[in-house]
Order: C-alpha cells, then structure tokens, then sequence
C-alpha cells in the first residue's frame, strides 16, 4: 500500500448496506433532543470506549465471528478497500479517534438550545422518513432523511451513531409498557437487535434491545442469537413479534413485550438471509436461506413448506395484490415465483450476479423492482399468474457502483430508494415516471387503495399463538 493510500484508508469506504421507508403521519411534528451537559457526554464517551476496549480484551470476537466478518467483507466488496486498523469496536462505533477528554472539557459544547421551530425541524404530515444504515469511513451511521414529494425535498433531519455494522433496518411502531411509537430496529454484525427511537434527536443509545451476549467469565447466559443478524421482520398484525434471521442458521420469534424469544425455528441448514411475515395472515412467515431453499411457516404450529432453489436466497418479497404469491431473488440472478398452494409457478434468469435487492409497489398492481451487484436497476411486470414469467420493461446503471438495497416508498406508486457503495453517489431517490418507458407501460395502469397495497391488520391485536420445540 502506497502513503496516499494509506492516508485516504478511512475515506476509501463510503456505502449504504440497507436502507427503509417510513410511512407519512406516525413521526411526531417536533422530535424531542437530548439534552446533555458537557460533562454528560464527555462520561457517556469515555465509558463506551472503555467498555469496547474491554470487550475487545476478553475476546468475544470469536473465531466464528470472524469467519462472518469475512463473509460481510465479502458481500459488501470490503474487500476491495484498504485495510482498516485494529481495535473494530472503536472503528464501528467511529470513535476510535476520539482522545480521552477530561470532564471539564469546554470546546465542542453549546448549552443554549438549539431552535427546534426551525422549518426543517419540522416534520410535515405530507413527509416520509427514508432510514438509511451507512458505513463511512470507521463509523457505522443511521441517517433519518426528510423526503416530500409535493415538494421535491430530501435532507437529512437527524442522525446518529450505531454500536455495530448495520446489515438490515426495520421500523415498527411498539415499545413494551409504551404507547405507539416511532421505531427502528437494527440487525447488525452484533447478534443484539437495537430499536432506536425515531422521535428522540441526539440519543446515543437505544431505547431498548432484544437479546443479550453471554460472558462466562461473568456467568451471564446468552439470551438470542449467537451470531450476526441479517434479517428482521415485524408483524403489523401482532405489533408485539418480531422476526429476526441470523448466521446462526436460525430464526427467533420475538415477544417484544417480555423481551425474549417465544419460539425457534431451526428448519435450515445454512445462515438465514431474510424473512418476511406475510401483511394479511399474521401467524404466516416467509424465509430464504443459504441451503437454497424457501421456507414458508405456519407459526401455530411446528409446520413448513419448503421448496428448492437454483442459488442461495438473497430475498424474499410477498405480492402487494396475490395475497398467496412469493418472489425469491438468489445469490445466481435467478427470480423465482411461488404459490404457496401449488409450489413453484415460474423462474427465470433476471442477473448474471447476485439479486441484492426487490420491491414491490405499493399501489401499482405488478410493478416490481430489482437491484444487482452490476449495479443495474431493473423493472418488471411480475404476475403470479402468467407462466411465462416477469417482463422487463426498463433498466437502468444507476451509476452507484455495487447496488446493495431497494425499496419503493409505502405512500408513493413510482417513488424509490437505492443504497450503493459509489461514495461519491451512494444513495438515490427518484420518481420511476420520470423514465418513458416506465411511464408509458405503467402510467395507465389503475392503481389500488393504499391502505389494503399496506396490509392493513385483518386480525385483531392480541397474543400471536407460537408453539414452543
């Protein structure tokens, strides 16, 4: 490595791993900030740094572990930037630079408060948050965008700091002995799933986190998962569940409200990459895995259909509009659809690489979006009922090197989000309509109510029925 590399290590690395839409209306107008003495901040600071310093000491890091850092490396392309220093807890908290600074440290700090009627601060009914998990340089970073489409607007409000390397974001709306809310669960390199509150500006911590690490020096047990998380799925039927799919090869169903796992599904054979609970039938699941196969719970029961695939499951969507139709994406470019009836209706070769991304509209019945490796954005009429498979009607370089996440916005037929590693132009939201072809083919197309495209809950909220192995 030459100096001029080795000086620009950290500038090397600038991308979006994932990326999620909030709908509009459920974020408070003015988000309340933490307020934090000099003193305050300068403790919490000092204290994470020891407690990673520790954690790095007594080795957690285990050999495992570091077989999942490399397979991230890997996913991600890491492996195309320069090497990073030691000491990966400082670098992905991004504090590792940060001096120990006295309690009485004065620079940096502003008493006053800051202006929180500023026009910015405010969030419109009329706007959608857009949650974007990035990696800059040594720090793992949650960025709260502002996006109005009246308006043609997208800032970003707030951000903060995460503990770990972000590798799923999901937002939900319940936190135990809370009224609804305004949150963001994480998966991360970290087995421990972090919900951040989206109405709290400043906080340098999680409201709350599902699992726990065990330390046998400690005598404490592990509570959760064992090793990196990268799927998580809420239940907007059951507001309390939460689904999470990890290297571990398992899948937790979460009862949020006693803070553990209700169940475990441990019908894979290889890392679960990504789950799904069905919008309509709360107790149905849909999960994808590394043994090439797609998995289809009833979580009433210890039962699941299975069926093969031609590469390793990357994602999984349901239809906005074919309450019984599946898609898969694969680590091979194959597009599978299913029906969880009568098994598989058609697959075809969308890619050449690995499906990093797929969307469905949420108002435009069959319009379906997909992302690439090649960092190629491609969009299809997907009917569950033809035989003959998706038809693509326009692609598009999205110039944003390699495309890891996509997702259409839950309030907007045609308006998407991408997340790609080009640093100089990593992050994209746009209007599909603006692209002719796009336009002319789905344009007329009648759209459908928002609120049955959303999945509106059709069950009452009460205790989901999960059955303990």
């Amino acid at each position: 490595m030459d100096l001029e590399a080795l000086a620009n290590t950290e500038s090397n690395i600038n991308f979006i791993p994932c990326l999620k839409w909030v709908k509009r209306g459920v974020a408070k107008a003015n988000p309340e900030k933490v307020q934090l003495t000099k003193e305050e901040l300068v403790q919490i600071i000092n204290d994470t740094k020891s407690k990673l310093q520790l954690a790095d000491q007594e080795g957690e890091s285990s050999t495992r572990n570091q077989e999942t850092s490399d397979n991230i490396d890997e996913e991600f392309s890491l492996d195309k930037y320069d090497e990073e220093d030691e000491n990966t807890g400082l670098q992905q908290l991004g504090i590792h630079n940060i001096a120990e600074m006295p309690a009485s440290a004065e620079e940096n700090f502003d008493d006053e408060d800051d202006d929180s009627e500023k026009d910015d601060d405010i969030i419109k009914p009329s706007d959608n948050l857009l949650l974007v998990g990035r990696v800059n340089g040594d720090a793992s970073i949650l960025e709260v965008y502002i996006h109005n489409e009246e308006e043609g607007s997208l800032y970003c409000h707030h951000d903060l700091f995460l503990p770990a390397f972000p590798l799923c974001i999901e937002w939900m709306d319940f936190e135990p002995g809370q009224p609804q809310g305004n949150y963001c669960a994480i998966g991360s390199m970290s087995p421990v799933i972090d919900i951040w509150d989206l109405d709290i500006i400043n906080c340098l911590e999680p409201a709350y986190t599902l699992g726990k690490k065990g330390n046998k020096k400690k005598k404490i047990k592990p509570v959760g998962h064992k090793d990196a998380v990268l799927d998580i799925s809420w239940n907007p039927n059951f507001h309390h569940v939460l689904a999470s799919g990890s290297v571990d090869q398992t899948i937790l169903l979460w009862d949020i409200e006693a803070g553990n796992p209700s169940n475990k599904l441990t019908a894979f054979e290889e890392k679960v990459q990504c789950v799904k609970w069905h919008k309509l039938e709360g107790h149905v699941l849909l999960a994808g895995s590394c043994d090439k196969t797609a998995k289809v719970f009833d979580c009433r029961s210890t039962e699941n259909k299975s069926w093969d695939l031609t590469g390793e499951a990357e994602r999984v969507v349901w239809s906005t509009t074919e309450p019984y139709i599946f898609y898969v994406g694969t680590n091979t470019g194959g597009l599978h659809c299913f029906d969880c009836r009568k098994g598989e209706i058609w697959m075809q070769k969308a890619y050449e690489q690995d499906i990093t991304g797929l969307s469905f509209s949420s108002q435009c019945p069959g319009l379906l979006l997909t992302t690439s490796s090649d960092g190629v954005m491609k969009v299809w009429d997907a009917n569950g009922q033809s035989k003959y498979g998706a038809q693509m009607v326009y692609e598009k370089d999205l110039k944003m090197g390699v495309l890891h996440c996509i997702e259409m916005c839950p309030d907007s037929p045609f308006f998407f989000a991408a997340g790609g590693d080009n640093k100089s132009n990593n992050l994209t939201v746009a209007d599909l309509l603006l692209n002719d072809p796009v336009k002319h083919y789905f344009g007329p197309r009648p759209l459908i109510e928002t609120a049955v495209a959303s999945g509106e809950p059709t069950t009452s909220n009460t205790e989901m029925e999960v059955t303990q192995e």
